[in-house]
C-alpha cells in the first residue's frame, strides 16, 4: 500500500483550500450522505450551533462555505456538526523527560484519509497539523506551541455534538496553554467519545475523556489508547488491543526515561504499530510533536519527514507500508 503525501501552506482561506474541497468533496459527499441527507441537521441548526459553541470560527466557516461553492450540503458538511459515526484505533503519550514532547500513532483507513498536512495562518494563528474533513485536525500544534491529538474513545454511544476534528482546530485557533484548552475541551459538545491529549511549551499535559452523554473529564493522564475509565465495548477493545497498548505504554513510562528517539521507535513497532491496513485499521503514521521548537514530525518504519511551523516547506511524498513496498518491488 502507498499513501501520496502532501503538506501546503497558505495563510488565508483562498484558492488552494478551494482546489483541496473540490478534489476530495465526491468521497466525502458520498460518505457525509451514506445515511440521506436528512440524517444529518440543516443549514440554520448547524451554523446555529457553531456560533453557539465555537463563535470564533464562524468568520472563517463562512470564507470556506463560500470557497466550496456555497451548496447546503457543503456548509452542512462543514460545520462538523452531528456527522456519521466513524471509528479509528489510536495510541498517544506524553515523552516522561524534561522536553516537551507528545508522540502517536493514528491507526485508521487509508481509503478515509486525507493524507494532507495543512500549515494555516487564519485570523493571525499559525497552526500546522493533519487534516481531517479538509479543515478539522486529528493532531496539530500552534504558534503558542500548544500540541494535541486525538484517539477514539472506544464507546458506540453516538449524539448531539461536532466531529472532533473540529474541536481541535478550535483550540488550536484560541488557546495558548494546557490550561485553556481543558476549559475548552470540558464546554465543547462532542457526537462520539474521544479522548484528546494536549501538552503546551511549559511541559503542563492533560487528556480529556469526551462523551457525548456524559460530562467531559479532564484527567493528568500521559496515555490514550482506545477506551477511557474502562473497557466498554468489548469487541472494538479486542480487535484493537487497546488495554494490551495502553499497557505497554503505561511500562514505559515507569521505567527510567528512554532517549527520544528511542521512545518513538517504540511506535514504529507492535503492539503499537498495527499493520491491519486491510481491516481498516493500519497505523498511517507516527507524529512527533515538539511544542518548544514549534515543529512536528511525521515518522513511518521507513522513512521521517519533519515540519517546522515557521518554516514551513510545501512538499509531496509517497509512502509505502512496509506490505507496499514488497509488494511494488
Amino acid at each position: 500500500m502507498q499513501l501520496h503525501w502532501r503538506a501546503i501552506s497558505e495563510d488565508a482561506p483562498g484558492p488552494k483550500w478551494a482546489g483541496l474541497f473540490h478534489q476530495y468533496w465526491p468521497d466525502y459527499h458520498r460518505w457525509w450522505a451514506r445515511e440521506g441527507a436528512s440524517a444529518r441537521p440543516g443549514y440554520l441548526d448547524s451554523r446555529k450551533a457553531l456560533r453557539a459553541h465555537m463563535p470564533e470560527l464562524v468568520p472563517i466557516y463562512d470564507q470556506l462555505v463560500e470557497l466550496s461553492g456555497g451548496t447546503d450540503h457543503a456548509a452542512r458538511f462543514l460545520s462538523f456538526y452531528c456527522p456519521p459515526p466513524y471509528l479509528s484505533g489510536c495510541s498517544q503519550a506524553i515523552w516522561p523527560g524534561a522536553e516537551p514532547m507528545l508522540v502517536r500513532n493514528y491507526d485508521y483507513s487509508a481509503k478515509a484519509f486525507d493524507s494532507l498536512i495543512l500549515r494555516t495562518n487564519w485570523q493571525g494563528r499559525a497552526v500546522m497539523g493533519t487534516s481531517d474533513g479538509l479543515w478539522g485536525l486529528v493532531d496539530g500544534i500552534n504558534d503558542a506551541g500548544l500540541a494535541l491529538s486525538l484517539t477514539f474513545g472506544g464507546r458506540r454511544v453516538v449524539g448531539e455534538g461536532f466531529g472532533v476534528p473540529l474541536i481541535l482546530r478550535y483550540v488550536l485557533q484560541t488557546c495558548e496553554t494546557t490550561a485553556e484548552a481543558g476549559r475548552v475541551l470540558a464546554r465543547v459538545p462532542t457526537h462520539m467519545s474521544y479522548n484528546v491529549t494536549v501538552i503546551d511549551a511549559k511541559r503542563k499535559f492533560l487528556t480529556a475523556l469526551m462523551a457525548p452523554d456524559r460530562r467531559t473529564q479532564i484527567t493528568h493522564q500521559a496515555v490514550a489508547t482506545n477506551h477511557q475509565d474502562r473497557v466498554e465495548w468489548s469487541s472494538h477493545a479486542r480487535f484493537t488491543a487497546t488495554v494490551e497498548r495502553e499497557r505497554y505504554l503505561l511500562q514505559r513510562l515507569t521505567l527510567h526515561v528512554e532517549s527520544q528517539d528511542k521512545f518513538v521507535r517504540a511506535f514504529l513497532r507492535p503492539p503499537l504499530y498495527s499493520p491491519r491496513f486491510d481491516e481498516g485499521f493500519g497505523t498511517l503514521y507516527t507524529a512527533v510533536y515538539r511544542p518548544r521548537a514549534r515543529q512536528m514530525e511525521l515518522r513511518w518504519p521507513q522513512a521521517a519527514w519533519p515540519l517546522d511551523l515557521h518554516d514551513f516547506r510545501e512538499d509531496t511524498r509517497i509512502i509505502y507500508t512496509p506490505e507496499g513496498r514488497a509488494a511494488a518491488e
